[in-house]
C-alpha cells in the first residue's frame, strides 16, 4: 500500500462540524476523502434513526454526500455495523445489566472512529483521519509524545470523551476545529454555502431513537427488567423497583416511592437486584477507584500527583489527588465531595488544558454513616 502524506479520511456525519472539518482540510491542500459510517444494526433500526435525524440517519448521509459534492471530494458510506454492535452496543447493554451507567461515545471513539475507521483509512492510502471534535492534538518534542488538549472553545470542549486515545492513534489524527469556536465554525459553513450551518445539535445517543432508554433496553435486555426491592442504608425494604437498568446514581425522579421526604438513588446492588436510596447528602462522595486507565501524557503513574478530574461529561473539573494502585488501578481523592459518582462512567484527569488520561469508575467510598461498603459497585 502506498500512503500519501497529505491524504486524509474525514468522518462525515452530515453535521456542521464534520462538514467544516472537510472544507478546512481541503482548503489547506489535503487530499480529502469523506466517509460516513453506517452503524445501525439493521435496516429497521436505520429507519428509526430517520425519525429523529440522528447522526447516522438516511438524511444525515444525504447531507454528508451533498457537502462532499459541494467540496468536490469523494464520499463513501462504509459498513461498521458488526464492529459497532460488538464493541459499543453489546458493552452498553452489559454495563446496564450489571448496574453500571456507561458512556458509549467513549467506546465509539476508541474502537470505531479511531480504531476501525483508522484501519479503513489506511486501506485507502491515507495517513490521517480527521473528525469534527473540539479538541487539540499536539506533539511535544521534549517528551516525544503526542498530547491531547482541550478545545479552545471550552463550552464545546470534547477532550473528555477522547481520553482513551493511544499514541499510535494520536499520530494519525487531525482535529482542525480544536482552535475554533462553534460560532466561527458556523460562520465558515455559511461563507462556503455548505447548507448545514444552522443544523440542530443532537444530544442523544445515536443508536437510541428519541432517547428512549427504557424501550431500547427492554428490547435488548428483557431479562434485566426484573423487579426487585428498594432498600434504605439500613437494608430496610421501602418498596419495589421496576428493574435496576432503569436507575442511576443520583436519580430522584421516578423512583416510585413516597416517604414524605426526597430520596435519591445512592447505590445499586446487582447481586440482590436492589437499588439503595438515601438523603441528598448521601449522594456526595469524596473518593473513587478507577480501572482500565489510559495515560496520554506519560507511560504510567508511579507516584501521587495533584490533578483536576471530571466524573462525567457535563461535570465541572474538581481538585483531586491521583494515586496509583495495584494492577493498573487508580484512586482519586477529591478535595471536596462530588455529587453522584457513578460506576461505569469515565473519570478524566487534567493538568491545566492537557489531558493526563482517564479510566472507568469502578466503585466509590461509602456514604457517611452508611452501614457498610457492601453497596459499592465494582
Amino acid at each position: 500500500m502506498i500512503y500519501r502524506s497529505n491524504r486524509v479520511v474525514v468522518a462525515m456525519s452530515g453535521g456542521v462540524d464534520s462538514s467544516v472539518t472537510a472544507a478546512l482540510l481541503k482548503k489547506d491542500g489535503y487530499d480529502v476523502i469523506g466517509v460516513t459510517m453506517q452503524i445501525w444494526p439493521s435496516d429497521e433500526k436505520s429507519r428509526e434513526a430517520d425519525k429523529f435525524n440522528g447522526c447516522c440517519s438516511l438524511e444525515a448521509v444525504e447531507d454528508a454526500r451533498r457537502v462532499a459534492q459541494k467540496l468536490g471530494i469523494p464520499h463513501y458510506v462504509m459498513d461498521f455495523r458488526k464492529v459497532f454492535a460488538e464493541k459499543v452496543i453489546a458493552n452498553f447493554c452489559h454495563e446496564y445489566k450489571e448496574g453500571r451507567t456507561p458512556n458509549p461515545c467513549i467506546r465509539c471513539n476508541q474502537y470505531i472512529k479511531f480504531g476501525a475507521l483508522l484501519e479503513k483509512a489506511k486501506s485507502l492510502g491515507a495517513c490521517f483521519i480527521a473528525t469534527g471534535h473540539y479538541a487539540r492534538v499536539e506533539f511535544d518534542k521534549m517528551r516525544q509524545r503526542y498530547l491531547l488538549k482541550k478545545g479552545y472553545d471550552l463550552r464545546k470542549d470534547q477532550s473528555y470523551v477522547l481520553y482513551g486515545m493511544t499514541q499510535p492513534q494520536l499520530k494519525h489524527i487531525l482535529m482542525p476545529l480544536g482552535n475554533l469556536t462553534k460560532e466561527k465554525v458556523r460562520e465558515w459553513a455559511r461563507q462556503w454555502r455548505l447548507g448545514v450551518a444552522d443544523g440542530s445539535e443532537s444530544q442523544e445517543i445515536c443508536f437510541i431513537p428519541n432517547d428512549d432508554y427504557g424501550k431500547f433496553l427492554k428490547e435488548y435486555l428483557p431479562e434485566a427488567t426484573k423487579p426487585g426491592p428498594i432498600l434504605d442504608k439500613e437494608e430496610r425494604v421501602l418498596g419495589k423497583h421496576k428493574g435496576i437498568l432503569f436507575y442511576t446514581i443520583g436519580q430522584r425522579k421516578g423512583i416510585g416511592i413516597a416517604v414524605g421526604k426526597p430520596l435519591y438513588v445512592i447505590a445499586i446492588d446487582r447481586e440482590k437486584n436492589a437499588i439503595v436510596v438515601g438523603k441528598g447528602k448521601d449522594v456526595y462522595q469524596d473518593e473513587l477507584m478507577a480501572v482500565g486507565v489510559n495515560y496520554i501524557d506519560r507511560e504510567r503513574l508511579t507516584e501521587p500527583i495533584n490533578i483536576k478530574a471530571k466524573i462525567r461529561y457535563s461535570a465541572r473539573e474538581a481538585e483531586a489527588i491521583l494515586i496509583p494502585e495495584k494492577k493498573g488501578k487508580v484512586r482519586v481523592k477529591f478535595k471536596h465531595p462530588q455529587r453522584a459518582i457513578t460506576p461505569g462512567q469515565a473519570v478524566v484527569f487534567y493538568h491545566e488544558d492537557e489531558v493526563i488520561g482517564g479510566g472507568t469508575i469502578s466503585k466509590y467510598a461509602p456514604s457517611p454513616g452508611a452501614k457498610s461498603s457492601r453497596f459499592q459497585r465494582n
